[in-house]
């Protein structure tokens, strides 16, 4: 029998956030397979679970996997984890996964904790579409760069920052933004956990607590009142229907694409619909 590959989220700060189906899985696994077993090991033992672990990191990723495989295909079930969250958002674990689907080995997510659904859960912004950017750059110049690919993003854009970075990211971003609405979350499910509702540009002056790692939510961007008014219903309408009846959209994601192509919200490309039918 080959064994499972069973991709673990684990608590992004709270123990409490710790799901039963994570640590029956961990219990019953031969091998965790964790990004720094130090830390790993201390959340092990807080469970009582005693399941051996190996690393499994950025620096050594390509030379453990074919072990690994070895190990899945000789039918030992293993358990991949990351430091907090969920793996392969911004963590090592995609050539393992890769090569176990490569060799038909079964692949099980656990779901769990994820400081990108929780930023995006209690930021109040438009959720049906995100994109998650990862971590930003750490050269200025580059970083500078990287915010200009998302200024024009019609949808909510999540990233991390470290925290000895984030003063320089929100500067940058108060001045590309302006008064686009952000909210930056620090140390989420912790005991000092904060969640600011603010916009780039007031974001740029707060004087923030630089510890703990940094979850920052862009809203998307919303063409101006006065581009929008010089948008041709009819045109918008032809878009539209164009994507339900020859693209095989659904109305709901025909909506969505059309609100991104014309730098609109979904509420007003269903406004310009229903005016059109008059």
């Amino acid at each position: 029998m080959v064994g499972s590959l069973y991709v673990v989220s684990t608590p992004i700060g709270n123990l409490d956030d710790m799901t039963v189906r994570a640590l029956h899985t961990l219990k019953s696994v031969g091998l965790v397979a964790a990004e720094d077993t130090r830390r790993t090991g201390l959340l092990l033992r807080h469970f009582g679970i005693v399941t051996p672990t190996t690393s499994l990191h950025a620096h050594n990723e390509t030379e453990k996997v074919p072990a690994l495989l070895q190990k899945l295909s000789d039918g030992l079930d293993i358990a991949l984890v990351s430091d907090a969250g969920t793996p392969l958002v911004a963590d090592p674990g995609q050539r393992l996964i890769a090569g176990a689907i490569g060799k038909g080995i079964r692949v099980v997510p656990i779901p769990g904790a994820s400081a990108v659904l929780a930023a995006l859960a209690a930021s109040g912004v438009p959720a049906d579409e995100f994109v998650f950017a990862g971590f930003a750059p750490s050269r200025s110049t580059d970083r500078i760069r990287w915010l200009h690919t998302l200024e024009m993003e019609s949808r909510a854009v999540i990233f991390f920052e470290a925290p000895h970075r984030i003063s320089k990211t929100l500067a940058a971003l108060g001045d590309i933004l302006g008064d686009r609405p952000i909210i930056i979350a620090r140390e989420l499910t912790k005991l000092h956990e904060e969640i600011l509702h603010t916009t780039a540009r007031e974001a740029s002056t707060l004087e923030l607590n630089e510890r703990g790692e940094f979850t920052v939510v862009l809203a998307p961007y919303k063409r101006p009142v006065a581009e929008s008014e010089h948008i041709d219903d009819s045109v918008l309408s032809s878009y539209f229907y164009q994507l339900t009846n020859s693209g095989g959209l659904s109305r709901r994601q025909a909506v969505t694409a059309t609100a991104r192509e014309f730098g609109l919200s979904p509420n007003d490309v269903y406004d310009r619909l229903e005016r059109q039918k008059t």
